[in-house]
């Protein structure tokens, strides 16, 4: 992401790229100085599937660093890695062509064996994100067979998964990694931007006792769904902050020790994320404008993404003075002003006139003097045009 701020003059890099990338580092660290058994990253690496090379660049120095350590990484596709055209490569393509030793990438549902997870006593059920066709397409189903699978996605791939714990070994733990949206899981405002329709995976599906482990991705709120219960449906989160939908969520990555039929999971909080800070004002007085405005802002704003939104009468707007705010916000990383001006909802009606007296077109000249409107005469005229030609024929 790098929807704010500056760039780095050594690197080039947006300075929120390094935010995320210092993130990854810590993650990436901590696998390899625990020597986990596996790495399990549950889709999009990227705002979209045309990621810059320079960070696609960055990004592949972090994942063989886990290539390197012989530790199993598997990577999940999400649904910002797809392009929506098909037939072309995904963002994350690139491992999977060039065989990186460790790395699986995990581009259709199927199910991992030891023997596919160089030999982890482990089994994993892969649903990255699932599109019709590609569904379709991995089920090797004709273009006849669309309507069944049209009407039912989500039954259909309870069915696929149900298929996949039949065949599981009893004896290992099984864990389900998938990138989608669970029934009961809580969104941040990452909501509002998700592309095209989501899969909403059933509660039953994710909480079958019979899985050990579930690790989600595609909502960037941290979350337990099935908290306190077996198995840990786990949503770690985006590993930085997206924006101030999440100004007051801690950043996690889990370290998860999974045995047939338990689970324990601990939160790692990723410390020197960069900070979010908003404030909102009313403005209901005229008095020390600028005062009032600062009050609302924490003293202390150095290297944070800050957002000052304002609600106030539109003929305060001269009021307000951004200069003086800017420099009170000058140890921000970036500073930004929202300005709402409020006009006047209520039209007046001058004293001792009844609005039954008045007609349409006195009503209409009212709101536009209200308004202001600089056209005032033009609009009147064309709405005498209309009025006149819908006025019934004598």
């Amino acid at each position: 992401m790098a929807n704010y701020g500056r760039h780095d003059p050594e690197t080039g890099l947006p300075l929120r790229v390094l935010d995320f990338l210092k993130s990854l580092d810590t993650i990436v660290d901590a696998a390899i100085s625990q020597r986990v058994d596996l790495v399990i990253f549950a889709g999009d690496a990227y705002k979209d599937r045309a990621p810059a090379p320079t960070f696609q660049r960055e990004w592949g120095k972090r994942i063989v660093r886990l290539s390197q350590a012989k530790i199993p990484t598997l990577l999940l596709v999400g649904n910002h890695d797809l392009s929506p055209a098909a037939g072309r490569a995904h963002a994350i393509q690139e491992f999977d062509t060039l065989q990186v030793p460790f790395i699986k990438v995990l581009d259709k549902p199927q199910f991992l064996s030891p023997s596919d997870l160089w030999e982890t006593p482990a089994q994993v059920i892969a649903m990255p994100w699932i599109t019709r066709s590609g569904l379709m397409a991995s089920l090797g189903m004709s273009g006849t067979d669309t309507t069944e699978i049209f009407s039912n996605l989500e039954t259909r791939i309870s069915g696929i998964v149900e298929e996949y714990i039949n065949e599981a070994d009893k004896t290992l733990p099984l864990i389900l990694t998938a990138h989608a949206s669970v029934e009961g899981a809580t969104f941040g405002m990452e909501r509002m931007v998700m592309l095209g329709s989501d899969l909403v995976l059933p509660t039953s599906l994710v909480k079958d006792p019979r899985l050990d482990y579930v690790a989600m991705g595609h909502i960037h709120k941290p979350q337990d769904v099935n908290e306190g219960n077996h198995p840990p449906v786990i949503y770690p989160g985006s590993i930085e902050r997206i924006d101030f939908g999440e100004a007051k969520d801690d950043k996690f990555y889990i370290i998860a020790e999974v045995e047939r039929g338990r689970a324990q999971v601990e939160w790692k909080k990723i410390e020197g994320t960069r900070r979010f800070v908003e404030g909102k004002a009313v403005l209901t007085s005229d008095e020390n404008v600028t005062g009032f405005l600062k009050s609302k802002l924490p003293k202390d704003l150095s290297d944070a993404i800050v957002r000052l939104t304002v609600e106030y009468p539109r003929e305060w707007d001269a009021l307000i003075d951004e200069s003086e705010l800017r420099k009170f916000a000058a140890d921000a990383f970036e500073f930004h002003l929202v300005k709402r001006p409020k006009a006047e909802a209520r039209v007046r009606i001058p004293e001792g006139q009844v609005v039954s007296s008045m007609s349409p077109l006195d009503l209409l000249g009212q709101y536009f003097d209200s308004a202001k409107v600089s056209d005032k005469d033009g609009l009147q005229k064309l709405a005498q045009e209309i009025i006149s030609d819908e006025s019934p024929s004598p």
